[in-house]
């Protein structure tokens, strides 16, 4: 039992609904679900959902600083394939409830956010994960502490990061621009991770969900949650996901980007490390940075209607 002196509760903002209006490309019907914490109290996390609710699901986790409007150019040609999306936002970014303080955010409470969303709030099965950047810092966890409840793993610019090896030089930059910005531009740091230049207003629909800098304590913390030393907070835990997912079978696919520095080192050791990798011909896709989605985004969903597809049974 949780005494009173024990409780604490999270503070919260919400981003008021009119900030998601008129969005390009964005007319999807908007869903929440609360997630229920005894110490972190009720967080609303919103999401979008697109396809056959009785079709193969696959869930696709976004990273840092986006939300799920990255997905935007997935999500049409996934639900014309019969395909059941569902697209979260982290808790700190889009619809969901941002807590105020950076030091409310925690590698393990991410990882707890979303499996709560997944699984008490939705209670996914069989499901596909479709994780890039802190979308498979989060999605890989959640894979190897619930293995039974995924089908497979389509992990794209992303890794598990334990700290036992030094980030690149590139993340390091990104790293301290957060980290010294006075002013966090949401949108700049989205565009400097793609090959194509957004339009004025896909920049500002990145922007949408934060209207002053005191929502802004998620973008604020992840970098400085990942994993740098070996004895980082949540290093044991990502060493526990690395052994059980490479003794696992579960079908994974790695669609890596030709044009991200930060996370092309990782794509040769996930192919290497996961069983479920053996025999497969993961696509490199041209022509698109960091944030593959935005570059190549249908490209990137037509290689998960492949795999998904291939997982399904005759």
């Amino acid at each position: 039992m949780i005494s009173s002196t024990t409780v604490w509760r999270v503070r919260l903002l919400r981003t008021p609904e009119d900030r998601f209006s008129d969005l390009p490309d964005f007319d999807f019907p908007a869903f929440h679900a609360d997630v229920d914490h005894p110490l972190h109290g009720i967080i609303r996390i919103g999401y979008v959902e697109t396809g056959p609710p009785d079709g193969p699901t696959v869930l696709l986790l976004h990273g840092e600083p986006s939300w799920s409007y990255l997905y935007r150019k997935m999500l049409p040609v996934l639900a014309e394939a019969g395909i059941r999306a569902v697209a979260p936002d982290l808790v700190g970014f889009g619809r969901s409830d941002k807590p105020v303080d950076v030091a409310d955010h925690t590698y393990a409470r991410h990882v707890e956010w979303m499996r709560a969303f997944a699984f008490d709030a939705l209670d996914l099965r069989d499901v596909v994960l479709v994780g890039q950047d802190w979308g498979g810092l989060i999605g890989l966890r959640l894979v190897a502490e619930n293995i039974d409840r995924f089908a497979g793993v389509v992990a794209a610019n992303t890794g598990l990061p334990t700290g036992d090896h030094d980030m690149p030089e590139q993340w390091w930059a990104f790293h301290d621009a957060v980290q010294n910005a006075q002013v966090l531009d949401i949108a700049r740091f989205v565009q400097s991770g793609c090959e194509r230049t957004l339009t004025e207003a896909e920049r500002a629909a990145y922007d949408a969900p934060f209207p002053n800098e005191m929502y802004k304590a998620g973008p604020r913390a992840l970098p400085a949650l990942v994993p740098t030393t070996p004895d980082d907070d949540a290093s044991e835990a990502n060493r526990a996901a690395w052994k059980k997912l490479s003794t696992s079978s579960l079908p994974f696919l790695c669609a890596f980007s030709d044009g991200d520095p930060i996370t092309e080192a990782m794509g040769p050791v996930l192919r290497r490390t996961m069983p479920g990798a053996a025999g497969r011909e993961h696509p490199t896709i041209a022509g698109a940075g960091h944030f593959l989605q935005e570059d190549a985004g249908e490209e990137l969903a037509r290689v998960v209607v492949e795999f998904v597809r291939g997982l399904e049974r005759p």
